[in-house]
């Protein structure tokens, strides 16, 4: 019988209630069809690309537990130093962190049975590298799963941001925007086309989606993930001149469409990506 924690948690420890943040609402659907699709085994070495602060990373080293490795790799260190506080507060021993791009991994060749990326693999500068560099570090039979964001999320819109910028006359800007669709958001057959050219044999192919729904545009604009996550490479799209009018008009757009249908109701479609190094 495994030997359990002999102590109870303190609740009002602040550094645990500071790292008790449940798992984060946007990468929380992804993860959970991640972590349904992964082979359990005693002795494994795991890494995960992207980890940030910690999901499903975090989840991983707890349910493989202590016979299992994982290692972490992020460039964000502040995320990093996050996740150390949670490794310490929820006593998990089995992880090492390396804060660099994944670009930039060399870890031994042959050394992973699993390689996990829970919505990371869309925002590396180089799939092709970073895929190559996987096939490389990882053994014969092992496992990769990627979870990622398809070409039609938040379709809706995508949609009225276009029409914003045509009306502005900003045609060049549509395709400044459509192309950083695609970087991001790269279609299903070219992703399993180059994860496949890379030496992985792909099994399974799940798709799924959620929805994020606002009270209207205004709302839509000012929460607090869209502004960290989206906001930056939506207003870059535009000259800072043209920004705050187009921004503008954009959110009187997304408040009407929300008024005549009684909400902005955004679609979130992804897919988890199943392979096998061959």
């Amino acid at each position: 019988m495994a030997q359990q924690k002999a102590h109870a948690f303190d609740l009002s420890n602040p550094d645990l209630v500071s790292v008790y943040d449940e798992i984060p609402l946007w990468s929380a659907p992804f993860g959970l069809t991640l972590l349904e699709k992964v082979r359990l085994k005693p002795g494994m070495t795991v890494l995960d690309i992207g980890c940030g602060t910690g999901f499903p990373l975090l989840e991983l080293a707890q349910r493989l537990g202590d016979t299992c490795r994982i290692y972490g790799i992020d460039p964000w260190s502040a995320a990093l130093d996050r996740l150390q506080l949670k490794m310490r507060q929820y006593e998990v021993h089995n992880v090492q962190l390396f804060n660099d791009v994944a670009e930039n991994m060399s870890f031994a060749d042959g050394l992973f049975d699993l390689v996990v990326s829970n919505v990371g693999f869309n925002n590396v500068n180089d799939q092709e590298r970073v895929i190559s560099n996987c096939a490389k570090a990882c053994k014969h039979g092992a496992q990769i799963i990627l979870t990622v964001n398809l070409p039609d999320t938040m379709n809706l819109f995508y949609e009225i941001f276009e029409s914003v910028l045509r009306d502005a006359g900003k045609d060049d800007e549509v395709k400044v925007m459509r192309a950083h669709v695609h970087e991001k958001r790269r279609p299903l057959e070219e992703l399993t086309f180059l994860i496949e050219g890379a030496g992985f044999m792909i099994s399974e192919i799940i798709e799924h989606s959620f929805r994020m729904r606002f009270l209207n545009g205004t709302c839509f604009l000012n929460h607090y993930f869209i502004r960290l996550a989206f906001m930056e490479s939506w207003r870059n799209i535009l000259t800072p001149t043209d920004r705050d009018l187009v921004f503008e008009l954009l959110e009187q757009r997304l408040n009407e469409v929300a008024a005549r249908e009684g909400e902005l109701n955004l679609s979130i479609p992804y897919a988890c990506i199943i392979g096998e190094k061959s």
